[in-house]
This record gives C-alpha cells, sequence and structure tokens, in this order.
C-alpha cells in the first residue's frame, strides 16, 4: 500500500473504533493496547502501568510476527505470551516505523473481522 492508502484506511478504522467504543479517536498505542488486551486473551479488566507496557509489547511483537520477525514461545503461569525475536527487525526511520505499524495495525484488525 502506498502511504495515501495506509493512512486513508488507518483514518477509517480509527473512526470505526471510535464510533464502536463511544469514544475519541485511538491513536497507535491505543490501537496497539487493544490488540495486546485481545492477544493476551483474557478479556478487559483494570491493568497496571507495567501490565500496559507489556500488553503493547505483546501487540507489537504480534504484529511483527506477520513479517518473521518474531515468533511465539509459548504462555507462562499467568497465561501472558511470551515471544522470542528470530531475526532482527531493520533500522527504519521514524516515518517508516509508523507508516509500517499503521499497515500492520490495519491488517490484523482485517484479519480478525473488524
Amino acid at each position: 500500500m502506498k502511504p495515501a492508502e495506509i493512512n486513508a484506511k488507518f483514518a477509517q478504522l480509527q473512526d470505526k473504533i471510535a464510533a464502536d467504543f463511544d469514544n475519541e479517536k485511538p491513536d497507535i498505542k491505543v490501537l496497539l493496547f487493544l490488540i495486546g488486551v485481545q492477544e493476551l486473551g483474557q478479556g478487559p479488566r483494570k491493568f497496571k502501568k507495567r501490565e500496559k507496557e507489556e500488553l503493547m509489547h505483546i501487540a507489537n511483537c504480534k504484529l511483527f510476527s506477520q513479517m518473521g520477525f518474531y515468533e511465539l514461545e509459548g504462555q507462562d503461569q499467568d497465561g501472558w505470551p511470551h515471544w522470542k525475536l528470530v531475526k532482527q527487525v531493520p533500522n527504519y526511520t521514524l516515518l517508516e516505523q509508523e507508516m509500517l505499524l499503521k499497515s500492520l495495525i490495519i491488517t490484523y484488525f482485517e484479519e480478525n473481522g473488524y
């Protein structure tokens, strides 16, 4: 996808989620948090600050696993997924990182029927 197409699809996704949650447009961090909660699979609940950071890490690993950078190792005793880096993620510029994340987020939501 071209950057303009990515930005348009991302804005549509933000609008849909904002409408569904009756909230403001979510930014990338909020979407990563939502993906992390989904991948954890324990339903919505209150999370501590450290857990929120872990959820965003889970989301990043899940998204980058689509490109073969991470592999799911399994779950710990509390049911939290653990990922391992299988190949080094290239050093992208900030704009490239943003476009890549947006594209991966769009794909994730599309593949999960949203």
